[in-house]
């Protein structure tokens, strides 16, 4: 990771530790540091198996009611919850497996990857990124994605402490 990476990666964590924490500011300068377009925040709503969307940008509005709240196990972001792992799509638009959800191809997105934000074996919701272009996100681009999604688990944790 070079100098300009890490300090668009530092912006994550001032973002992440503002006094009035906004989870669209997070998202925002999230897309920006892994040069994204559309993104969703998705927490886990406790006690149920439904994802409950926190913030977004770039999803057309028609679909958020699609996309605000997500059983585990549905689409994209409920399949990365179930599995606990990334699920991740270099074209989205082209994809026939079955993954993404037949409204997710009216964003327009292309290379797209949802991960489960998880902290010590317990899963706290989803985060979600997408490019404009077919593209495959690169190990320490998961990893990097995989350590915010912890970050935030812990900021969710503490909120409902």
């Amino acid at each position: 990771m070079d100098q300009q990476d890490r300090l668009k990666q530092d912006s994550i964590y001032v973002a992440l530790n503002q006094p009035s924490l906004s989870w669209q500011r997070v998202l925002s300068t999230i897309l920006s540091c892994f040069d994204c377009t559309t993104g969703t925040i998705h927490f886990l709503e406790p006690h149920t198996t439904l994802l409950k969307l926190e913030a977004h940008q770039g999803i057309p509005e028609f679909l958020i009611p699609k996309l605000s709240e997500i059983p585990i196990g549905k689409g994209m972001a409920g399949i990365a919850a179930e599995r606990r792992q990334p699920v991740e799509m270099c074209n989205l638009q082209t994809d026939d497996s079955g993954v993404a959800r037949p409204a997710a191809k009216e964003t327009k997105v292309e290379g797209s990857i949802a991960v489960p934000m998880m902290l010590d074996g317990v899963l706290y919701g989803t985060l979600g990124v997408a490019k404009p272009i077919p593209y495959n996100f690169n190990e320490e681009e998961v990893v990097n994605l995989l350590n915010i999604g912890a970050e935030i688990s812990k900021l969710i944790r503490d909120q409902r402490a």
